[in-house]
């Protein structure tokens, strides 16, 4: 009986609850944009650091783990090698520089990491072949690079660089192409560190004595190394380093832990929202049609039955709004240019979707309730 009542009901005002299942679809379209931005830029800050091959980095010590601050000479990197338990080590630098192209396509931004070949730090290519010179002339450019400037296996990059106050160019033959890498919310280019420190933007009077300086050094452990115990076991043995795991690492990176706590917020109180709409929605409806439960009521039907015709309404409801803003999400996602940072991974999208299929029938107890409580005499105007 509560099915039935509860479907005539839908089908007799179906343009009234289409209405309120279109506005579950646009909530829920929001959320998962939301969700996917902060999926997409996250990835933008994280991406490299989080699949680096080697499960502790270290920093110059009081430099509040940032990257850019860093300086780590090859002495630390040799003391960190004869460290018990490290297996293997590697030297990673950063700078942010410019791709152009001869065809005149917009030059795009990556960021330039200089790795040692061989070592962690150093980026599988699934496409191609690795960097195999610590001075060669080559290149292993990250997925979206590739996507974004159309670069294949092959092909010459030019790089962009400014020398002092001149713009020099340098050409890279792409060896390789590995998976998504980008740092910094910029594609990823990767060269031999010796390349990287000839070609890396540079005023006229920079030296480094003579020692390569790395940013932050990779650090691979040897198999069921507790890398906890390792990270204070090197700064015991090695001084003036810090040492962290990868997701360490990565939330220190400057604005990720705000940039997240943002839209996680957003996505809450759009939530929120939600829950108000359909529980308003739904009042509504109840205070409309008090004398039609009052009737049910009178002639026999239990509250029960009433409560969860209503329950079902509310299910129904909101499921086919959830299911509408999905699908609309995910077929609009696939409109947008690569530059854009919207990733859909599954398990924010069913997080997101489990969360707005939840979020139905809270907003709508408040209206159940209310159908409970109805006393036939009085929504009948009986009641003496």
């Amino acid at each position: 009986m509560s099915f039935y009542l509860s479907f005539k009901e839908l089908w007799h005002n179906r343009g009234r609850f289409l209405l309120v299942a279109l506005v579950v679809a646009l909530i829920t379209t929001l959320v998962l944009f939301v969700a996917a931005l902060a999926e997409g830029l996250g990835d933008g800050n994280r991406e490299y650091i989080e699949k680096l091959n080697g499960e502790l980095i270290a920093y110059q010590d009081n430099v509040d783990l940032s990257i850019s601050a860093s300086r780590l000479g090859r002495s630390k990197l040799a003391e960190i090698r004869r460290v018990d338990g490290v297996v293997d080590v590697g030297q990673v630098n950063f700078t942010s520089t410019t791709l152009v192209f001869p065809d005149g396509r917009e030059p795009l931004d990556v960021s330039l990491i200089g790795v040692e070949p061989g070592h962690p730090g150093e980026p599988p290519a699934y496409q191609g072949v690795n960097l195999n010179r610590s001075r060669g002339n080559e290149a292993v450019i990250d997925r979206n690079a590739a996507i974004r400037a159309g670069i294949q296996v092959g092909d010459t990059i030019t790089v962009k660089s400014v020398q002092g106050t001149e713009d020099e160019f340098y050409d890279l033959t792409v060896s390789g192409i590995s998976d998504g890498r980008q740092y910094f919310l910029a594609p990823s280019v990767f060269v031999p560190y010796l390349t990287w420190d000839k070609i890396r933007p540079k005023g006229t009077q920079e030296s480094t004595g003579g020692e390569l300086i790395s940013n932050i050094i990779a650090i691979k452990l040897q198999d069921g190394a507790d890398p906890a115990a390792m990270a204070t076991k090197i700064q015991a043995e090695v001084s003036d380093v810090e040492v962290v795991d990868r997701v360490t690492a990565y939330e220190a990176t400057p604005g990720y832990s705000a940039q997240q706590s943002t839209l996680n917020t957003q996505r809450y109180f759009t939530l929120f929202i939600g829950i108000l709409v359909i529980g308003g929605f739904f009042q509504i409806q109840t205070l409309q049609k008090v004398a039609q439960i009052g009737m049910l009521k009178a002639i026999g039907a239990a509250s029960s039955t009433v409560g969860l015709a209503a329950l079902i309404q509310i299910v129904s409801v909101n499921a086919i709004g959830v299911v509408l803003g999905a699908t609309g999400a995910l077929l609009l996602s696939l409109a947008f240019p690569p530059g854009i940072p919207i990733v859909f991974t599954p398990d924010a999208v069913l997080a997101a979707v489990g969360s707005l299929l939840i979020i139905g029938p809270l907003g709508g107890l408040v209206s159940v309730y209310a159908l409970l409580k109805v006393e036939p005499l009085t929504a009948l105007g009986l009641a003496q």
